[in-house]
């Protein structure tokens, strides 16, 4: 198992890419906590995590295969108290933490500059850039206590090359790399190694607000997508840092 005994923390898990994060790391033997915003979906993604594997234990038989164990705290990113309790629940089940995926984020609009939304630009990079400072300066203190620290940062293809009408969208995942690269500058030297992963067009919710006449069924899932997080969360990534991977490199990968 890849992810033994390793602990990790997903924002903004409670469904698409960050949920199916969260089953594959919980598979491979991780302790995993999931926050979003909405409490009803974080309920169910654990649920439905738990019962998956719960169903694939009751049918294995004499080959019981261990796994992880997951559970949610709901937290809003822009929050400075949600975040400070996300911690200390970190703080109060390990101490320390072995993972972090930062995946929280919104679209926002598709408007031109010229006629974007003042407020919603502010709360697209609250959100997807600012929110992430927020977790990583408050979780970092338990990363660097690990022996193999990991922090992906998810990021976009309009966040390493502008296209018009993504606005705010892709100046917060250019804001988000530029994080990436400072932080794993920073920690050079430390045990925690920082990465920022292209999840491409993926069939989730917030694509397909983003583009209404694209056929789903023309792109990977969720679940497609997810080696490459399982790579950059395993030991098998250690010494690779302030890299800028893409999940559609990784989909034949077993």
């Amino acid at each position: 198992m890849r992810l033994k005994d390793k602990t990790a923390l997903i924002t903004g898990a409670g469904g698409g890419i960050g949920k199916a994060i969260a089953k594959a790391y919980v598979k491979e033997g991780a302790s995993v906590i999931i926050c979003g915003r909405n409490e009803d979906s974080l309920k169910d993604a654990c649920q439905e995590i738990s019962k998956s594997f719960n169903f694939h234990l009751m049918h294995t038989a004499h080959q019981i295969l261990p796994h992880g164990e997951i559970e949610y705290v709901k937290a809003d990113v822009v929050n400075k108290d949600d975040i400070k309790r996300l911690a200390n629940r970190v703080e109060e089940k390990w101490n320390k933490l072995d993972i972090l995926v930062n995946n929280a984020s919104i679209l926002g609009v598709r408007a031109s500059i010229l006629d974007y939304p003042e407020d919603i630009w502010e709360e697209v990079i609250n959100v997807n850039l600012n929110g992430q400072f927020f977790v990583i300066k408050a979780i970092l203190p338990f990363l660097l206590k690990s022996k193999s620290g990991s922090i992906i940062n998810v990021s976009s293809s309009v966040g390493r090359r502008g296209k018009a009408l993504w606005g705010a969208y892709a100046a917060s995942k250019f804001g988000l790399e530029g994080l990436t690269q400072v932080l794993a500058d920073e920690l050079s030297s430390a045990n925690v190694r920082v990465n920022s992963v292209n999840p491409g067009g993926t069939r989730t919710e917030m694509r397909a607000r983003a583009y209404p006449g694209e056929d789903p069924m023309t792109l990977p899932t969720p679940e497609d997508i997810v080696h490459v997080f399982l790579y950059l969360a395993s030991d098998e990534s250690v010494g690779i840092t302030g890299k800028e991977f893409n999940a559609r490199d990784w989909l034949n990968t077993k």
